[in-house]
């Protein structure tokens, strides 16, 4: 099944969007250079996948709807499934994807998700909007999954980068995953102050998961050089992830998480898992702005 995409373009960004997934695979800077990670297959073939209508894993890869166990896959099928396109400019697109029979196999609920792309200046914004077109409330859950190029194409060293929260966020322990499940042992942040230096050793047992995070902002980048800042105003969790040596960072806004690893109920009473009432819609935003220096 191929893919096609489509380009968006503004005086700071230019993006291309895959009509599979709705994902992002191309994001450059007015230079033409590349922020975003190449996919590359033998290592992961993701670039910015949106997670739908779950994040993270399910226990024996299975939810519970209503008693019974459905095959559900790591993050969901929207990051598989194509969408169509509903709308489109030269800085502004958006793609849908509806419920039918391939969905219903695996989540028996009728909904729409809308996804919108616009670039304005050097800011893309990424708008995900889920619509309960069902007669019962609609459990889900929504992440964004970009990956950076680390390093940055901007002439810094990799071991110089780091993410900056906006907030003091070293007193928030971090949780971890086995086997993709959720463990329940909490650890020390290695965050100092408002500041995760970037090393491959704090991958070695896979992303930092921050539950409940003070910042609804981090900064990207190496000090002195142009770097990015993700804003996720209305997404609770935060994931950092990559697999160690690899050249690029996931930094993921999410409403929701992996499953406990203990978690054998119902999908919508999952932790993190939300209910969208009948006739209603949830929001879930991210935005990605190139800056023109890291502070210090």
């Amino acid at each position: 099944m191929g893919s096609k995409t489509i380009t968006l373009a503004g005086p700071g960004l230019t993006a291309e969007i895959s009509e599979i997934g709705a994902e992002m695979v191309r994001l450059q800077d007015q230079e033409g250079r590349d922020l975003l990670w190449n996919g590359d297959p033998a290592i992961w073939a993701g670039r910015a996948p949106l997670l739908f209508p779950m994040v993270g894993r399910a226990k024996g890869d299975r939810i519970r709807i209503k008693g019974r166990d459905y095959e559900m896959a790591k993050h969901g099928f929207a990051r598989t499934s194509r969408f169509s396109v509903v709308e489109r400019g030269e800085n502004t697109c958006t793609l849908s994807l509806t419920s039918g029979p391939d969905t219903m196999i695996s989540y028996p609920f009728l909904f729409r998700l809308d996804v919108t792309y616009e670039i304005a200046g050097s800011v893309l914004f990424n708008r995900a909007v889920v619509t309960n077109e069902d007669e019962q409330a609609l459990p889900v859950s929504f992440g964004f999954h970009p990956a950076f190029r680390w390093p940055l194409p901007y002439g810094a060293a990799r071991e110089a980068h780091e993410i900056i929260f906006e907030r003091d966020e070293s007193s928030e322990p971090i949780r971890r995953v086995r086997d993709g499940l959720m463990t329940p042992v909490c650890h020390p942040s290695p965050v100092v102050g408002s500041r995760l230096a970037l090393a491959d050793d704090l991958f070695i047992d896979d992303a930092l998961i921050f539950l409940s995070p003070a910042s609804r902002r981090v900064t990207y980048g190496a000090p002195g050089s142009p770097a990015l800042a993700v804003r996720f105003p209305d997404m609770p969790h935060l994931g950092i992830w990559t697999k160690p040596g690899a050249s690029y960072v996931c930094i993921e806004p999410w409403q929701g998480f992996a499953s406990p690893d203990d978690f054998e109920g119902e999908f919508g009473e999952r932790p993190g898992v939300v209910a969208v009432p009948v006739g209603g819609a949830a929001t879930f935003t991210i935005e990605i702005a190139l800056l023109p220096g890291m502070s210090q």
